[in-house]
């Protein structure tokens, strides 16, 4: 896959990217590894395999994965009201507007809230990035964004009701709760013990320890002339909770090892993380008839207007986008998995093709169009390569 190597080369010397990891692999074993560029724009410290990144949303797979181990332990419940277990979900409130005085109408929701819906994206949760009535919510109910990891952040009314929508939000981070309130520890703790330490995912943590600051990426933005700049960016490193949809930083090496797992059937070098019948339920739609939507962003500095596939048919598994038509440029087959993470890191992992791929970049705002073109291309490189 040595065309991969200029492919990387090309998009940081066009300015598309600072600097870039990537990584493609299969259930056996890593195809590819690489990266070009820079750690941080304008400085000298070369962008490597192992440089460390804020994964952001790619945080979400993994805290779906520890409640889906409490779910095959009998400890979880897909289906029970959730507010079983977090009093807080128990009445949730539905914002269906603002009276003429600006007053938030709020009403009871219809329904309970379930960990399947937390799950994908269908309890009725949204993010202030993507919806203006809750950002307004927010701002008139003091509310701090959820990235200050302030549990008062999480205080959030539901946009619509419990299973009748999807809308992405923060019903993951509520599900990193639910595993918090089951197993009596931290979430960190629950990864590190049940996912990230048995995967030998050694770099992938909520709070960055010496060995990762030494190779941590810096944070970009692109600023109206194109270029992309350092800024000063770090998630809380003593948060009151542990964002589980967004929290963890790792590499792109790191994001591989869980997505082989996935390949695996849930099994990775003698390690179970997963039974092959969750798995399975990973690879298929648990949202029924609704679709996944286009992401219409609200606030511009953070992310772009976001959809992938753009007029395809979506659906969500119980950690994952599911893409129900093959690439259309020769690339993943329907059915694949699929995310990202806020600051234009991505990847997917295809079953049918035995491949997988991790592409990690650090900049904002989200769905940027270079780096998303840079992903398109290397996921052709890497099914071109046989």
């Amino acid at each position: 896959m040595q065309g991969i190597d200029a492919l990387l080369r090309a998009a940081v010397g066009s300015g598309a990217v600072a600097g870039v990891a990537a990584v493609a692999g299969q259930a056996g074993g890593t195809l590819y590894e690489g990266a070009a560029g820079l750690r941080a724009a304008g400085g000298s410290t070369p962008m490597t395999p192992d440089t460390v990144g804020w994964i952001a949303s790619m945080t979400k797979a993994l805290t779906s994965v520890a409640a889906l181990q409490l779910v095959e332990e009998g400890r979880l419940a897909l289906d029970a009201p959730i507010g079983t277990i977090l009093p807080e979900l128990a009445a949730p409130q539905v914002l269906e507007g603002f009276t003429t005085a600006g007053e938030p109408i709020l009403r009871p929701a219809r329904g309970a809230i379930t960990l399947r819906q937390l799950l994908t994206h269908t309890g009725g949760f949204a993010y202030e990035t993507w919806h203006a009535d809750l950002g307004r919510y927010a701002k008139l109910a003091g509310l701090p964004r959820v990235g200050t990891c302030q549990r008062k952040a999480l205080a959030l009314p539901l946009v619509a009701d419990p299973g009748t929508a999807w809308n992405y939000g923060i019903g993951i981070d509520w599900a990193g709760l639910v595993v918090e309130a089951v197993t009596g520890q931290s979430l960190g703790s629950v990864i590190r013990d049940r996912i990230t330490g048995p995967l030998g995912m050694e770099d992938t943590h909520f709070r960055l320890g010496a060995a990762q600051r030494s190779r941590l990426s810096a944070m970009h933005v692109r600023g109206a002339d194109g270029r992309l700049s350092p800024i000063t960016f770090e998630v809380p490193q003593e948060p009151e909770f542990e964002m589980g949809g967004g929290g963890l930083y790792g590499t792109a090496p790191d994001y591989l090892r869980f997505c082989r797992m996935v390949l695996n059937g849930g099994t990775l070098d003698g390690a179970r993380i997963l039974a092959p019948e969750t798995v399975e339920a990973l690879g298929r739609n648990q949202m029924g008839d609704l679709l996944v939507g286009p992401m219409t962003s609200v606030v511009p500095g953070a992310s772009h207007h976001a959809e992938f596939f753009p007029g395809q048919p979506k659906r969500w598994s119980l950690a994952f986008m599911l893409n129900e038509e093959a690439h259309p440029e020769g690339g993943r087959a329907a059915g694949s998995m699929a995310w990202a993470g806020l600051a234009n890191s991505y990847y997917w992992i295809d079953p049918v093709h035995d491949r997988a791929g991790v592409l990690l970049t650090q900049s904002l705002p989200f769905a940027d169009p270079q780096a998303l073109a840079l992903f398109a291309a290397f996921e052709r490189a890497v099914y071109a390569a046989g």
